[in-house]
């Protein structure tokens, strides 16, 4: 079996590629988030991102995240995705390595960031990254459904 090769690239929240890719993911959690959706979607916007890592396959984006200012010293990763037919491939992990990279580069010290108890697969990715279970932080403080975690990176 041919492996597959991808180019990583950044970019801002204006990149077609992450658009076309956030409205999956969109869609993916309004299933799983169910009722829930719209409390954690006003929380998702796009507005105040400027920092997106976007993973393509030839001419097709595979997977995107994206942090923003958190703290001092910290950014909160967001937008986290990669279409269910491209997943175990170690695209998402690459996603979050660059992102990292970058918070890095930037002189932040510290990754934070939200997903759901029904994105099994994330809460799996973020463990094996290394990320570290946290309380929950900010909007999530006494949301059941929501898993917090952190990690070092500076």
């Amino acid at each position: 079996m041919e492996q597959a090769t991808y180019r990583t690239y950044r970019t801002d929240a204006t990149d077609p590629a992450l658009r076309a890719l956030v409205v999956e993911l969109d869609k993916d959690l309004a299933i799983r988030d169910g009722k829930d959706h719209a409390f954690f979607a006003q929380y998702n916007g796009l507005d105040q991102i400027k920092h997106v890592v976007v993973v393509m396959e030839g001419e097709v984006p595979v997977g995107c995240g994206a942090f923003k200012a958190f703290g001092d010293g910290v950014v909160e990763v967001k937008r986290m995705y990669v279409p269910p037919a491209h997943r175990q491939r170690g695209i998402a992990s690459l996603v979050l390595r660059e992102l990292e990279r970058w918070a890095h580069e930037l002189g932040h010290q510290r990754c934070v960031l939200e997903t759901g108890e029904k994105q099994p697969e994330a809460i799996a990715l973020y463990t094996k990254r290394g990320y570290r279970v946290i309380p929950n932080y900010g909007q999530y403080v006494g949301v059941l459904s929501s898993v917090c975690f952190e990690k070092e990176v500076g």
